[in-house]
């Protein structure tokens, strides 16, 4: 069975995507699998970009087919602002309640319409198709609002789904069940039916 390395360090990320790959016929495996401890460079402009960047500096390290992906959210009334920056936004001594709670207060006094926001990702994938080196990107995003308040309950590595609102569903992103998220709304949904393809040539391979 074929490999994949899901480049992230988020156990969360990690579980999210462990469930949206039953379908495909890969083995899983992580940094720590495969004994990687350095971290990839980042800082660029886009989420793609990051991606981009991670993915081939991990597929360098390792040798096997890597998935990685940079994400974050995106604030229209805060000029798109975290946006890459998202979870190094207030430097790195900040936690999760923290970063939710900073959207809740730049926020204060926007009118609803005026609260669009979305969880944008990207991800990249590399790997060997019959010793051709190929990579694919994929973007998505869930759209929603900024809520006027945090949800209490903040799952660690998913510091945004607190206060980004689903005004079709009629509650906050982080109120919906794990693997309904996943399956059903995640943007990482579908970036893997974009890279569905080529997830499928890796498993033939």
């Amino acid at each position: 069975m074929a490999q994949l390395l899901i480049a992230t360090t988020n156990q969360a990320k990690l579980a999210e995507y462990t469930l949206l790959m039953s379908q495909f016929k890969l083995h899983l495996v992580s940094l720590n699998d495969v004994g990687i401890k350095s971290e990839a460079p980042e800082g660029f402009a886009t989420f793609s970009e990051n991606a981009r960047s991670k993915a081939a500096f991990y597929y360098g390290q390792s040798g096997v087919a890597t998935l990685a992906d940079d994400g974050g959210l995106e604030v229209d009334a805060l000029g798109g602002a975290p946006g890459v920056q998202s979870h190094r936004w207030l430097g790195a001594a900040v936690d999760d309640r923290q970063l939710a709670e900073e959207i809740i207060r730049r926020m204060e006094g926007v009118a609803l319409p005026n609260r669009s926001a979305r969880l944008r990702a990207a991800a990249a994938l590399i790997y060997s198709d019959h010793g051709i080196v190929r990579q694919r990107v994929a973007e998505a995003a869930l759209e929603g609002i900024i809520a006027e308040r945090c949800y209490p309950d903040i799952r660690p590595g998913f510091p945004y789904r607190s206060v980004l609102y689903l005004p079709e569903r009629g509650c906050y992103l982080a109120e919906v069940d794990e693997h309904d998220a996943a399956v059903n709304l995640s943007q990482r949904r579908n970036i893997m039916a974009r890279l569905a393809g080529d997830l499928r040539k890796l498993a033939a391979n």
